[in-house]
């Protein structure tokens, strides 16, 4: 039967009715206590972590009158199944009584009423509540079977054409390859979200690839760690000191760190690191090393004498960049030489500006420079310098490029410029299917001047994909804050090209009177000269204030007050669209997480249309962001939209991202989060009305000075740090932020690479 396959259960209503008055051997372990057993129907599903499998349901439980509340753990759970559990009956303070189960078994709906549920449940795209309830009315207990075995007859209700059908069905073949993957991890005692994401990767070979080698789900599949794979891996009966398992561990370290911004480790981290993780001697660390050498997945090297171990794509990422700098800064530039005792002039006359002695050195060195950097706080100036240099070259007939990492820091150039600014990503010309960029070394770009603008945000992949489309011909001008925050990905490229004192720099220090006026200009020099802003409450009205909170209860309390009543009232803000929480860090009560679920429930209360998927809940109206570049949708990291739509029919969920509608089905909401909150981090590159930031002790491993900076320069409007003033001052003394571990610094200043460098580690 179909609706035994669905889930394996082939239990049938006089089994489920004993259920209610004894308890199945198998929930009952030799010598313990015998718990009561619950069984019913699953009414609702009020949540569900799919990373945990941690559960509350309401159950139309048998011999109960009102509906009973369950926590328990179940690695998948749709209103409509049957459930029978086993556990006991608790008080909980804030919940009242509730039915606490030991062990959860689901089973396929076999009632109509169950059938309806699950069917519209949004598990199965193409079906949402009202075919749901056409479907039952005119198939009744068979509509399983029918969907399985006569796709056809689908056609004979009311509104399902041959569109839905197709996709009614191909989703039907889907879910059900999705729950053997399900049956598989859940069988090695893994409890996941990621088995659509797993259905995509390998399609119906996903068992047969999970069994055969399940350190490839660490490596392919977002959201699953090594840790993940090694239970697998374990239940498989791989041994722990099996060279499959521990090459794997080496890989698996080397990517952490470069989630940490690392390009390698040097050895003396690495192989405690690995030791420590995969419990084996050092020797089979070694040998494994050596044989990721020889594979090349890994290259060994040195960063200022220290032996390291890098990612091999990195490594070369790093040299590429390196060496297609020296080539560009080598050539020719792309325009004649520019008077600028007369461009300057000529500038001043077409802006109304009078230019700084300092800009107009700028500038100066801008026109004879192939390439340049151009860094500096706000209010010095970039904008203006910048402006101009494109505006003189402009009448010079050379042609322009402007790019940025972001879809929001490209629109704000081209605000700024009035000229046309892509991403950098748009600019390339993703390819989806490859993963790479149509413009590359055979198909470069068409400009004379490339302008690459908040290039601290810029990894050192992307900086090696950029360069790569440069022509050979081409300047390139790089603008961008050094005290920000570095990138999210791998490498320090802005900090490595400026300290390697191989490419002419302009730091502008020089903060402008009308931007003086602004107290969030003036408290962010203030915290990057390592000087505590002015935390005193203002005479007047200000763009910068500190309201203070001695601890997380206390913050969360008068940040929710700031977002949703104080700041639009008093500044005509809207709380969703224009106000952005950004905090140090996603853990705590003040942290993202915490307090995306406080600011959703506050300013955009869920009602019926709504999907809860890995940990969130979706709903229109909501502010979510993406947390993964797709090239496919053509969204990336950082990016925030609202959600348009949740159509529980097609499963689906539509997010306006800056005036486009991207479609999410369900099963690929992974990749997007509640963003009323968000990290610093994650703000890189953006610009809001109104930034909120709490500042607390709890922090602290976050507290540090570039970050502060960073959330403070990300207000146009206003600035509001909510906390403690002693989180404050830590944050501002702290300057000590990670080393990265890179060589591009190193490559710059070497005119050519010494091959004999490379060698394995173990020589």
């Amino acid at each position: 039967m179909a609706q035994q396959a669905l889930n394996g259960s082939g239990m049938d209503d006089s089994r489920k009715d004993r259920g209610m008055r004894e308890a199945p051997a198998a929930f009952v372990a030799a010598g313990e206590q015998r718990h009561e057993v619950l069984a019913g129907l699953v009414e609702r599903v009020t949540f569900h972590s799919q990373e945990s499998g941690f559960c509350v349901l309401r159950i139309k439980a048998r011999g109960h009158r009102e509906l009973v509340t369950t926590v328990g753990h179940a690695a998948m759970i749709s209103a409509g199944e049957w459930v029978t559990a086993s556990g006991d009956w608790t008080n909980d303070h804030t919940h009242g009584l509730q039915f606490r189960a030991r062990f959860l078994k689901t089973s396929a709906p076999t009632s109509l009423d169950g059938i309806e549920k699950y069917l519209g449940s949004g598990m199965i795209r193409g079906i949402g509540p009202v075919y749901a309830k056409r479907m039952v009315k005119m198939f009744g207990k068979d509509v399983f079977d029918l969907i399985e075995a006569e796709p056809a007859r689908l056609r004979e209700v009311e509104g399902i054409g041959p569109k839905r059908a197709d996709k009614i069905t191909s989703a039907w073949a889907d879910q059900k390859v999705i729950r053997e993957i399900m049956v598989f991890l859940h069988s090695h005692g893994v409890g996941t979200a990621r088995a659509v994401r797993i259905f995509k990767t390998y399609g119906v070979d996903a068992v047969q690839v999970m069994s055969e080698d399940p350190y490839r789900l660490a490596r392919d599949i977002r959201g699953i760690g090594f840790r993940t794979a090694d239970l697998i891996a374990e239940k498989l009966g791989i041994e722990k000191t099996a060279m499959i398992r521990v090459r794997a561990g080496i890989s698996y370290a080397l990517t952490e760190a470069m989630g940490n911004g690392h390009c390698g480790l040097p050895l003396a981290e690495l192989i405690p690191l690995s030791i420590k993780l995969l419990e084996v001697p050092d020797e089979l660390i070694q040998t494994a090393i050596d044989l990721e050498l020889t594979d090349g997945t890994v290259t060994a090297d040195t960063v200022a004498d220290t032996p390291c171990v890098f990612l091999s794509g990195l490594y070369h990422a790093e040299k590429g960049v390196a060496d297609r700098f020296r080539h560009l800064v080598a050539g020719p530039r792309p325009w004649p030489d520019i008077n600028a005792d007369k461009a300057l002039p000529w500038i001043e006359k077409k802006t109304g500006l009078t230019l700084a002695p300092s800009q107009a050195e700028a500038i100066r060195l801008a026109l004879r420079s192939k390439v340049m950097v151009i860094t500096g706080g706000p209010g010095v100036g970039k904008t203006t310098i910048v402006n101009s240099i494109l505006q003189i070259l402009a009448a010079k007939a050379v042609t322009l490029l402007l790019c940025a990492p972001t879809g929001r820091a490209a629109k704000r150039m081209k605000e700024a410029t009035g000229m046309e600014a892509k991403t950098i990503h748009r600019m390339l010309e993703i390819d989806p299917k490859t993963f790479g960029f149509k413009r590359n070394e055979e198909s470069p770009l068409e400009c004379d001047l490339l302008v690459v603008d908040e290039s601290s945000m810029v990894d050192i992949s992307l900086m090696h994909s950029l360069l790569k489309a440069v022509p050979n011909h081409a300047a390139v001008l790089i603008v961008g804050d050094i005290d920000q925050l570095p990138s999210v990905g791998p490498g320090q490229v802005l900090a490595d090209i400026i300290g390697s004192n191989v490419i002419p720099v302009v730091r502008l220090t020089e903060v402008f009177r009308q931007a003086a006026q602004s107290k969030i200009i003036t408290s962010a020099h203030r915290i990057n000269q390592g000087q505590i802003p002015d935390l005193s409450k203002p005479d007047g009205e200000s763009d910068f204030y500190f309201v203070p909170a001695e601890d997380p209860d206390q913050a969360v309390e008068r940040i929710l007050d700031m977002v949703k009543n104080r700041i639009p009232k008093r500044f005509g803000l809207d709380p969703i669209r224009d106000i952005q929480v950004l905090c140090p860090m996603n853990r705590g009560g003040v942290g993202a997480r915490s307090l995306n679920i406080e600011l959703q429930a506050a300013l955009n209360p869920v009602g019926e249309n709504k999907v809860e998927r890995f940990g969130s809940t979706f709903a229109p109206g909501d502010k979510v962001m993406q947390i993964e570049n797709d090239y496919d949708k053509d969204v990336y990291n950082g990016d925030i939209g609202m959600i348009e739509d949740v159509d529980l029919d097609e499963g689906e969920v539509a997010v306006n991202f800056d005036g486009r509608t991207v479609t999410f089905v369900f099963g690929e909401l992974d990749t997007l989060v509640p963003a009323y909150a968000a990290t610093i981090h994650k703000s890189q590159g953006s610009e809001y009305p109104a930034v909120v930031i709490p500042v607390m002790t709890q922090h602290y491993a976050m507290l540090q000075r570039n970050l502060i900076y960073t959330g403070v320069t990300r207000g146009k409007k206003l600035v509001v740090l909510v906390g403690q003033a002693r989180a404050v001052a830590i944050a501002v003394k702290n300057i000590s932020g990670r080393r990265r571990w890179s060589k591009l610094d190193e490559w710059l200043r070497e005119p050519a690479h010494n091959d004999a460098a490379q060698r394995r580690i173990s020589e």
